[in-house]
């Protein structure tokens, strides 16, 4: 009697999820949205050409024809935002025909959920190096531009009305949290103006910032190579007597709020051992990430379920955490994470260097910003193990992505 051949060995038995780690990130300024923008008559997408030749003139060592993703996040994905940007930018950008490319979309967490997939695809063996980025030209494609919800949202009670509108939704974050004045929420705004000040001041803000050439019907060309929202010798006494547009008598202010912009980010991520064998350096290493939905018309609480559900999923407590990278859309939604963590407003740990208030907040993009920042701020606090970055985003969700200070074990000391 012959025994019956043996079945084929599972391959997925013996793969193991490789580390992902951030090797560098970069972005181009971040201009105001509008006819008088920086970027006015600049394409969406070849701002994320730029980003991507920058990616890869800094990193040499890097062969082209050995990345195996471009993935790009938009909100709007019309015009010079669609075409599915991630595969035409890279083409544009003069990556070989054979990297692969594809856009995304997760509103203000665009970048970040195009990071968090390319992570997915590298973890399990898909990818081993990879570039990862969004866009949003605010002036080109206004919020909302385009857009058709469906008219059962607010007849069946699906959603609040407000929920459509994102300054409305901070306003109802304000009557969540009464304790989150106006007052506050100024202060706060306030500060993050002042450490971007510094920031730029010490040179931190530039080295991560991609010159843009630009072209106005008035002015000819020029050259990008800053940011163009920040609001220098700001005050708490000059933002309280802002106007609150989304409600008579309000809290939320341009003032305490990021503002309209365009700007592109990208970042390249790759396997820790294909990192090493190609000798790019490793900024952080991918710890857990988590994504959480909450009540539309509250969007900005979103980041604290995320959060919570990412440090449990990661054995990690608030208490873990060094550093933070959390997106300003608006100041209350940053203080409501802050009050229910227990950390204090004006904690150095917090957004070190001013965040999108002083910035800018070209929605799709910001995640790698935040990443980018996160990374520079590990490599000068190796006493600091883990990090995150955070986020609101859109009708009712949050993200988060915790990461390691691969400088940590070298230090000899704990957080």
């Amino acid at each position: 009697m012959v025994a019956p051949a043996s079945a084929p060995a599972d391959p997925r038995s013996a793969r193991a999820v490789r580390d992902v780690v951030f090797v560098d990130g970069v972005r181009t300024p971040f201009g105001k949205a509008g006819k008088k923008g920086i970027y006015a008559e600049t394409r969406a997408d070849d701002l994320v050409v730029k980003v991507i030749r920058e990616l890869l003139r800094r990193h040499p060592e890097l062969p082209p024809e050995r990345i195996d993703e471009v993935a790009i996040a938009a909100t709007t994905q019309t015009g010079d935002q669609g075409l599915t940007i991630g595969r035409s930018a890279s083409l544009l950008a003069g990556l070989p025909q054979s990297v692969p490319g594809f856009a995304i979309d997760r509103m203000c967490a665009g970048a970040m959920t195009a990071v968090t997939s390319i992570a997915g695809g590298i973890g399990f063996g898909a990818y081993d190096i990879a570039i990862a980025g969004g866009v949003e030209h605010m002036g080109n494609h206004p919020m909302g531009e385009g857009v058709d919800p469906n008219p059962r949202y607010v007849a069946d009670n699906v959603v609040d009305p407000s929920a459509l509108v994102m300054g409305s939704t901070a306003e109802n974050v304000h009557d969540r949290y009464p304790s989150l004045t106006k007052e506050r929420t100024d202060a706060y705004a306030a500060l993050s103006q002042q450490r971007y000040e510094q920031a730029q001041l010490a040179g931190k803000i530039a080295a991560d910032l991609v010159p843009v050439s630009t072209r106005s019907g008035e002015q000819g060309w020029g050259l990008a190579t800053a940011d163009e929202p920040p609001r220098p010798g700001t005050t708490v006494e000059a933002l309280a007597g802002l106007k609150t547009p989304f409600r008579p008598h309000g809290r939320v202010t341009p003032g305490n709020a990021a503002g309209l912009n365009d700007g592109a980010t990208g970042c390249v991520l790759a396997d820790a051992e294909t990192a090493r064998e190609l000798g790019l350096p490793i900024g952080m290493k991918l710890v857990g990430y988590a994504f959480a939905g909450v009540e539309p018309e509250v969007m900005g609480v979103g980041p604290i379920p995320a959060t919570e559900k990412a440090l449990k999923r990661a054995g990690l407590s608030i208490e873990d955490i060094g550093l933070f990278e959390l997106n300003e859309a608006f100041a209350v939604q940053v203080l409501a994470f802050l009050e229910h963590f227990g950390i204090a407003d004006d904690d150095a740990r917090v957004n070190p260097w001013g965040g999108a208030i002083a910035c800018g907040h070209p929605l799709a993009s910001s995640g790698v910003r935040l990443m980018t920042q996160l990374s520079r701020h590990f490599a000068e606090h190796p006493e600091v193990r883990y990090g995150l970055t955070s986020m609101c985003i859109g009708f009712g969700m949050g993200g988060t992505v915790i990461w390691e200070n691969p400088n940590f074990d070298t230090a000899g000391g704990a957080k």
